[in-house]
């Protein structure tokens, strides 16, 4: 695909005006610190200026790809070419059903700690087993996100998309389609939404992003209804006071994504990496975390393919020990290259 840069640059200043920013560094955009420029990044804060974009993309065959808060995102060195818009959607209302329930309907750009903030003084509950969470709502629906052996799906009840799967192939506008509960395929760390992001390694165990659409992701959450019920305040935090004092002391205080790897049916990634002797490791400015051998850290300076090799080995040492495929949790997304270590 072809992109002529100042063209699309002009009229979206025309569009959005300061919201549009010419080589943004993603890096300034995502938990672990690293990554290259966007050649255009947007900022989008109504379901309006989302739908917008989208359809303006498709129309003119920009490539657009779409974020969130960037935790549990790793931009490669080289950036992203075309179009990155930044998800802040943060209106919500919350509507009470009159009988000790409720109804959030919020932007998929909320984080976590913003919306528990908002929501504990009230007296609604639901939500408070993640403080710990640093994502968006909506990015938490992509990988039905939970700690503390409860997630988002326990409370989900609808999601909102922008659907852009046919702007991908003709310059169509977007629409728009609500998913229920049931037709989201919950699971642990999984929605319907995770399978197309999934990335894979090959056979020398060098993580492959997914192929580049026009539109990424082509199904965009962009509006979510999270059941919520009453509590008493004080209770709600206490409860978010002990999750983070558990976060505290088992992950690590350094730049990261969060977990890296998902946990294998019965097993932890943690263990099996510390197992195969990698915790501590390091390579350029990346570590493997020496508190939660799950996480990978920035301990001064790393770059994107510093993150990625230590990926690869703690994948290859697991898989040739323990005969384990473990999954990524972590998104590769921009311009990478077969990685050589």
């Amino acid at each position: 695909m072809t992109f002529d840069v100042e063209t699309a640059y002009a009229e979206l200043r025309l569009q959005f005006g300061e919201r549009v920013r010419r080589n943004e560094l993603l890096g300034r955009h995502c938990t672990f610190g690293v990554g290259g420029p966007a050649d255009i990044w947007v900022s989008l804060d109504s379901q309006e200026s989302l739908l917008s974009l989208v359809t303006i993309c498709s129309q003119q065959r920009w490539p657009l790809m779409i974020t969130g808060n960037g935790t549990n995102v790793l931009y490669a060195d080289a950036g992203v070419r075309g179009v990155v818009a930044r998800v802040a959607l943060n209106q919500y209302q919350i509507e009470d059903n009159g009988d000790g329930t409720a109804l959030l309907v919020t932007g998929a750009g909320i984080s976590w700690p913003k919306i528990l903030s908002d929501l504990v003084p009230r007296g609604w509950g639901g939500l408070e087993f993640g403080p710990g969470i640093p994502g968006t709502l909506g990015g938490g629906v992509i990988s039905n996100a939970g700690v503390h052996g409860h997630d988002l799906g326990e409370v989900l009840a609808w999601v909102d998309i922008v659907d852009a799967r046919a702007c991908q192939e003709r310059p169509v506008a977007p629409s728009v389609v609500r998913y229920q509960h049931a037709e989201l395929d919950l699971a642990y760390r999984h929605s319907r939404f995770r399978a197309q992001r999934r990335v894979q390694f090959d056979e020398q165990g060098d993580p492959i992003a997914a192929a580049r659409q026009l539109i990424e992701p082509a199904e965009i959450v962009m509006q979510l209804g999270v059941h919520l019920h009453r509590a008493e305040p004080a209770e709600l935090r206490k409860a978010i006071d002990e999750h983070k004092q558990y976060r505290k002391r088992t992950q690590p205080p350094q730049q990261s994504a969060g977990s890296v790897f998902k946990n294998p049916p019965g097993d932890y990634s943690g263990r099996l990496i510390e197992a195969v002797g990698m915790k501590g490791m390091v390579i350029g400015g990346a570590q493997i975390s020496e508190k939660h051998a799950n996480f990978i850290v920035n301990v001064g300076g790393a770059s994107a393919a510093d993150v990625a090799a230590l990926i690869k080995e703690a994948h290859l040492k697991v898989y040739e020990r323990f005969d384990i495929d473990l999954e990524l949790e972590v998104e590769l997304r921009g311009e990478w290259k077969v990685l050589k270590t």
